[in-house]
């Protein structure tokens, strides 16, 4: 297995844009956005984590342990990209980082709750469930996209720390409404962001999950807003398809790079609010 590499070797992770590409699946290689960034002397770090074993959907102790080492050095403070919807539970992990009371902003079609089925392993569709029992600083999650039936099946303990809006809720309000929602959402914690592509339509992302309805133009504006109100921990966004059957891999290239150059156009806002945290 390839080691891990800084494609830009002068680093100080605290004061500059962390940035994290994660490669569990080699779909990344397929991919440009981040190459021109490179050029830039940004700094863009890449972990090797390609055929991890235990690592696919669900993590288990050796491939979390091995994770974790990998990201150590690193804040958790940036714009991390960790692959498919497969691995979508390594937020968990960067969220084990945070070190003051924080919320948690979710854009996902699916909710992320289910209990584990596999002996409490840690997986994809029940990364959420587990942030809450056992990220201590995690006081709340805002979860963006999933329809109200899936959510209807989460259990009422998690309910109870979860401001939802639902995929049928969205497609009901105006578009003043919705911006409007993420406008009044709590500024008196800071905040960390994470995007499954697949909340997004089949037009604008092709991802290995079930996807909604949203465009990127409107997750681009809502994740705008944000950028520009709260104070923010760091980002991280998954929703790749399988490099063997991805035909439309140009749309995860594109709204990854869109979505990387909104994180670059308010970086510096999310600097200096972080020294007030």
């Amino acid at each position: 297995m390839a080691e891990n590499k800084t494609i830009n070797k002068e680093q100080n992770r605290t004061e500059n844009n962390e940035i994290v590409i994660m490669n569990f699946s080699g779909i990344y290689k397929e991919q440009q956005f981040y190459r021109n960034h490179a050029e830039m002397q940004e700094d863009i770090s890449w972990l090797e984590v390609q055929d991890l074993p235990g690592s696919n959907c669900y993590c288990d102790e050796e491939a979390k342990n091995r994770i974790l080492d990998d990201i150590k050095n690193y804040t958790g403070n940036g714009i991390h990209f960790i692959d498919s919807g497969n691995y979508h539970y390594v937020s968990r992990l960067w969220l084990s980082k945070m070190e003051h009371p924080f919320r948690l902003l979710v854009f996902d079609n699916h909710t992320d709750m289910q209990l584990p089925a596999f002996g409490g392993l840690l997986s994809c569709g029940g990364w959420i469930a587990a942030s809450l029992e056992e990220v201590p600083m995690l006081q709340e999650v805002i979860l963006v996209g999933p329809d109200e039936e899936a959510y209807m099946q989460v259990e009422p303990e998690f309910q109870q720390k979860v401001q939802f809006l639902s995929r049928e809720k969205l497609l009901a309000m105006t578009g003043e409404e919705k911006n409007t929602f993420f406008r009044n959402l709590r500024a008196d914690l800071p905040m960390y962001i994470s995007v499954d592509k697949d909340v997004l339509c089949t037009a604008d992302a092709s991802t290995t999950w079930s996807q909604g309805d949203m465009s990127l133009e409107k997750l681009q504006k809502f994740l705008e807003i944000v950028l520009q109100q709260q104070q923010i921990l760091g980002m991280d966004i998954c929703g790749e398809c399988d490099p063997d059957a991805c035909e439309r891999n140009l749309l995860n290239d594109r709204a990854n790079q869109k979505l990387l150059e909104l994180w670059k156009k308010y970086f510096p806002q999310i600097r200096e609010r972080r020294q007030d945290i």
